[in-house]
């Protein structure tokens, strides 16, 4: 075989592998989107808790070590980047257009509350925020979000006696789409309570 031909052939080997390895990464993402939320029917204490709970803290325990580093001696560090917040996300289903939190909602909501109180998380504070996805104006997604991370603030209050001060919302609108290559999808459309580790 020509040296040509062996370079079409291996030209083509990584283009049909390159085109596989895209579209499974288009399939992961897809079903990471859609399992990285919690529907209403999955959510339990448990989970809850899991994913709500701060990594256990190194305590007071101190080590001797080194690090190894390209920069010259005196040189300031780079900081750390801060961790993201455990946080929990979860389709939290209203009436159409509304704040009215369905049935099935308040009865997920309920299993929430019970691990807010749980032993390892009844010392946080949480944010909970609405998200929308971007059918409708902006500054409609951005209100309606905000009444919902409102109303689910509420409930946990009124409903299941978690104290007002450990809990806020916040209103994202359609500013961080889990889905972006599906606006509408389901996943879009969520409540996320993040634990407040500051």
């Amino acid at each position: 075989m020509s040296g040509l031909m062996q370079t079409r052939l291996l030209t083509s080997r990584r283009a049909c592998a390159l085109s596989l390895l895209s579209s499974i990464l288009v399939v992961v993402s897809e079903a990471y989107a859609q399992t990285d939320v919690m529907k209403e029917k999955d959510i339990n204490e448990q989970s809850i808790t899991h994913a709500l709970t701060p990594p256990a803290s190194t305590g007071d325990v101190l080590t001797r070590g080194f690090v190894l580093s390209n920069q010259k001696p005196g040189a300031a560090a780079s900081p750390a980047r801060p961790a993201k917040p455990p946080s929990a996300q979860m389709l939290i289903t209203f009436g159409t257009n509304s704040t009215t939190l369905t049935d099935s909602a308040r009865a997920a909501l309920d299993k929430v509350a019970r691990a807010l109180q749980s032993d390892k998380l009844a010392a946080y504070k949480f944010r909970v925020e609405g998200h929308a996805d971007p059918r409708g104006s902006p500054d409609a997604n951005m209100t309606l979000s905000q009444e919902r991370a409102q109303a689910v603030v509420d409930y946990l209050t009124q409903q299941d006696g978690i104290a007002p001060e450990r809990l806020s919302a916040i209103g994202k609108g359609s500013t961080e789409p889990l889905n972006a290559r599906n606006p509408a999808a389901p996943e879009n459309r969520r409540v996320t309570i993040l634990t407040v580790t500051e």
